[in-house]
């Protein structure tokens, strides 16, 4: 199936605007919100002025104000007609070691992260239980595998939520029109990844967003991108000795 009208948060800059740049490159019609509406704006200028033949939406959202959420996915559904597959991609990836005083980071993190993320996937269920069509797409993190120590415990935790509440719709829409996939992105190089990740292991910007995108379209229930070395790392890292992920704080 081909999904024509993409709605993509977090889209001003690094994952989200590359795979709006892949999607519009492809024909599609997107809706894209983010908080800085003027990054936007340059992003649809470029786009339309590449492919004059695609729509673009703009809202400004800070998906933190989850009443928000709602507002907005229903102005861009009903600027382009529907919206057949919604990506939840807005993140954070601030954090700090737990008990450091520091706890105003991590719970930021794990709003925006899980909270905000589950306001969004609120909002693009109701379209879509309504339409009894749709494609919901998480973007999670290999963090989402393990539990890392010292400042990446609450991004990964926020991100395992996130991972679990994909799973879940999985299993329960496994049978319905709707399509549930969660992408559990490695290092891949944003400025989020590039203050993370070991340099060795940070994929290019244009391939981990083009694994991303053919994982999206082929509607996979579950995929971590780009497949090397993170199919790999996802077999091995539950299974490490402590010790071992001791040292990836």
């Amino acid at each position: 199936m081909t999904r024509t009208k993409i709605l993509i948060t977090g889209a001003s800059a690094g994952l989200g605007a590359g795979m709006a740049r892949d999607f519009a490159a492809k024909g599609r019609d997107l809706a894209l919100c983010a908080r800085r509406l003027e990054l936007l704006e340059d992003l649809r200028t470029e786009l339309t002025a590449a492919h004059p033949g695609i729509t673009v939406a703009l809202r400004a959202l800070d998906v933190d104000d989850h009443a928000a959420v709602p507002r907005v996915f229903g102005e861009l559904r009903d600027e382009l007609g529907e919206l057949d597959r919604v990506i939840v991609n807005a993140g954070l990836g601030k954090g700090a070691v737990i008990g450091s005083g520091r706890a105003d980071a991590n719970l930021a993190t794990a709003t925006t992260n899980f909270v905000s993320a589950l306001a969004q996937v609120e909002a693009a269920m109701e379209i879509f239980r309504t339409q009894n069509s749709g494609h919901l797409v998480l973007v999670s993190s290999m963090s989402a595998v393990r539990g890392l120590p010292r400042k990446k415990a609450a991004y990964s935790a926020s991100k395992a939520g996130l991972a679990a509440l994909g799973e879940g719709l999985a299993a329960e829409l496994a049978k319905s029109p709707i399509a549930v996939t969660t992408l559990l992105p490695g290092f891949i190089a944003t400025d989020m990844a590039d203050k993370a990740g070991d340099a060795r292991m940070l994929a290019p910007l244009d391939k981990g967003v083009a694994a991303m995108v053919r994982a999206i379209e082929r509607e996979q229930t579950r995929a971590c991108v780009p497949g090397w070395p993170w199919r790999l790392v996802d077999v091995v890292l539950p299974h490490l000795p402590n010790a071992v992920v001791a040292r990836m704080g």
